[in-house]
C-alpha cells in the first residue's frame, strides 16, 4: 500500500522534472533567476581565453575514480567541462589535454574530444594523445601528471575529480610553473589540501556547478535553478509545519 511518504516523494520528483524542463526551454527563464557570482569562474574564463589566444594548452585532470564507483559523479562533471573546453579550443592549434588515473576515464576523455572535433568538422586536429593515462595508482597518477604540466605547453590547469591528498603534487607542479589553477573534488581530504594550496579552490557543491558556469548546456544551469526552487519549497514546508504546531499549542485547533 502506498503511504503518504511515497506520494510526497513521487510529487517531489515530478515537480523537479517539470521545473528542469521548463527552465531549460530556450529563451524562457524568469529574469530574477540568475547564478550568483563566483569570482573563481570569472578568473577561469579569463585564463582560458588568454591560453587560447597565446596558442597554449588547457590541462584538465579527471581524478582516478572508476566509472563503476559511487565517486564517479565528479569525473562526469569533469568530462562535461572537458567537452566545453574543447569547443572553446577548436580554433586553437593546441588542443586541450586530459589526464586521468583510471582506464575507463582515459577512453571516455578521448572519445569526448573526438566527438567535439567531429561535430566541428575538424577531425584532423584530433590527437589521441590528448587523453592520457598517467598512472594506475593514486600516487603514480599524481606524479605521472606532473611532467604534462611541466612540458606540455600548459597555461591553465583545472582539477576536477576524485583525489586523495596526493593531489598536492599536481597542484605544486602548476604553482612552480606559475600556471593558473582551478581545483575541486568530491573528496574531503582533497578539498582540505586544495583549499590550503590551490589558487582557486571550489568547495562542496560548487563542484557540480562547474558545467553551468562554463555554459556547457542550458540544462546544467536549469538544474541549479531547480535546486534553488526546491530549497524554497522545502523552507516553506518547514515553516508551515512549525506554524501548524504552534497553532495547535497556542489555540488548541486540530486540523483533520
Amino acid at each position: 500500500m502506498i503511504g503518504i511518504e511515497d506520494v510526497l516523494g513521487i510529487a517531489l520528483v515530478l515537480v523537479a522534472g517539470l521545473l528542469l524542463l521548463a527552465l531549460g526551454i530556450p529563451g524562457w527563464k524568469p529574469r530574477h533567476l540568475t547564478l550568483r557570482s563566483i569570482p573563481a569562474f570569472v578568473r577561469l574564463w579569463k585564463s582560458i581565453s588568454l591560453t587560447i589566444e597565446d596558442g597554449k594548452r588547457v590541462h584538465l585532470t579527471l581524478g582516478n575514480s572508476s566509472l563503476l564507483k559511487a565517486t564517479n559523479a565528479s569525473a562526469l562533471v569533469g568530462m562535461s567541462s572537458l567537452e566545453r573546453i574543447a569547443q572553446l579550443s577548436i580554433a586553437s592549434d593546441s588542443p586541450p589535454l586530459a589526464t586521468s588515473g583510471e582506464g575507463s576515464l582515459t577512453i571516455l576523455s578521448q572519445d569526448s574530444l573526438r566527438y567535439i572535433y567531429r561535430r566541428a568538422n575538424s577531425l584532423r586536429q584530433f590527437d589521441m594523445t590528448s587523453g592520457r593515462l598517467t598512472g594506475v595508482t593514486p600516487y603514480s597518477y599524481a606524479v605521472g601528471t606532473m611532467p604534462v604540466i611541466y612540458d606540455g605547453n600548459v597555461s591553465t590547469n583545472i582539477l576536477i575529480g576524485n583525489y586523495g591528498p596526493e593531489v598536492i603534487y599536481i597542484n605544486e607542479a602548476a604553482e612552480r610553473k606559475g600556471i593558473y589553477t582551478l581545483a575541486t573534488s568530491d573528496s574531503l581530504s582533497a578539498q582540505a589540501v586544495l583549499y590550503a594550496a590551490a589558487m582557486d579552490p571550489l568547495i562542496g557543491e560548487e563542484l557540480f556547478a562547474v558545467p553551468a558556469y562554463m555554459k556547457f548546456n542550458r540544462y546544467h544551469e536549469a538544474s541549479l535553478h531547480t535546486q534553488d526552487v526546491l530549497r524554497w519549497i522545502l523552507v516553506a514546508a518547514l515553516l508551515g509545519g512549525v506554524a501548524y504546531v504552534l497553532l495547535q499549542q497556542l489555540v488548541g485547533i486540530t486540523f483533520r
